[in-house]
């Protein structure tokens, strides 16, 4: 098996790559004056088939456009060395948000990602809780994959609520099935059943509001559960709405954790007591914030080392993702 992790996922690659006993394969990556760069293979990967890693989200030493750009010219450099089949793994998959139209003449940023990622020569995808996933599967050609964080965060869940009353809420329409989904877990690990809430959420020019709760959140854990956590506006909404109506608690589930804004400011508010994400995204935003404090960061790549060794040797993702 060859496994390659760019550089600036060389972190969660070398944890990926522990969970299979294997070593991440040698790459080169070169940065030119200009600004330019070119990346390769340090290995041999003639008719066999590799995995590359690399997680999609700006950080401080690189931004979201310049690490597709590498990964996408170290496929195609993957390719010309003939290898027989390239799958990417992209913990977190930039631009899928903007998967629809909403407004006149506004892309449809997805399905353009999806097409470089084949033009570059990249021959299946493997991402983890995309934000819409039917836009997802239809926008690309190649086989692709979505991986689910439920399993894990149901596993961390289940001790703390054994004994207590909990609801599971979808802080907006969009993320019914998700929060469903989660439910139907922790409702087979518990053995007993959950109520689920929605709060209404309109969104339009970067503004959001709505504060009515679909349910009864009173003297109950609240669960909020969501794919991302960008300024963490509609989670401190959802929060604020459910401590109001009188819930005991509120615990916020995101897999993928980007921090981005005045999180102190947003986050900070005592009505949300917990943070859940993966290491999809690591807190590194969070370093010099009091918010660090209530937040739980789950690992991600054992999960991501079993769909490879499951697609390496033929076995079932499907299988993989049941609860």
């Amino acid at each position: 098996m060859k496994l390659f992790a760019l550089n600036r996922s060389a972190t969660f690659g070398e944890l990926v790559a522990k969970q299979l006993g294997v070593q991440l394969s040698a790459h080169e990556e070169r940065e030119f004056e200009d600004g330019e760069h070119k990346s390769r293979p340090l290995e041999n990967v003639r008719n066999q088939e590799v995995f590359v890693l690399h997680s999609l989200y700006s950080d401080p030493v690189q931004s979201v456009n310049d690490k597709l750009c590498r990964l996408l010219f170290f496929i195609g450099a993957l390719k010309d060395a003939a290898a027989k089949k390239v799958t990417a793994i992209i913990p977190f998959l930039c631009y899928a948000r903007k998967d629809r139209k909403t407004k006149a003449r506004d892309p449809v940023t997805t399905r353009y990602v999806a097409r470089v990622l084949e033009a570059c020569g990249a021959d299946a995808v493997v991402t983890m809780d995309v934000h819409n996933l039917q836009a997802f599967q239809n926008a690309f050609t190649i086989p692709t994959e979505n991986l689910e964080a439920r399993k894990l965060f149901a596993d961390h869940l289940t001790p703390f609520l054994t004994n207590e009353e909990a609801v599971i809420m979808s802080p907006d329409f969009g993320g019914v099935k998700r929060a469903e989904q989660l439910l139907q877990t922790l409702e087979k690990q518990l053995k007993r059943e959950l109520p689920m809430v929605l709060m209404e959420k309109y969104r339009s020019s970067g503004m959001v509001w709505g504060e009515r709760i679909a349910g009864d959140v009173k003297d109950k854990i609240v669960v909020i559960v969501d794919d991302l956590i960008s300024t963490g506006g509609t989670i401190a909404r959802a929060a604020a709405a459910c401590k109001k109506s009188g819930a005991k608690k509120v615990v916020a589930l995101a897999t993928h954790g980007m921090f981005t804004g005045n999180t102190d400011d947003t986050l900070g508010e005592e009505a949300l007591q917990q943070i859940i994400t993966t290491n999809t995204i690591p807190p590194f935003r969070l370093e010099h914030t009091r918010v660090i404090e209530k937040v739980t960061t789950l690992n991600a790549a054992p999960l991501f080392a079993e769909a490879i060794k499951r697609l390496y040797e033929g076995g079932s993702i499907v299988e993989l993702l049941e609860d």
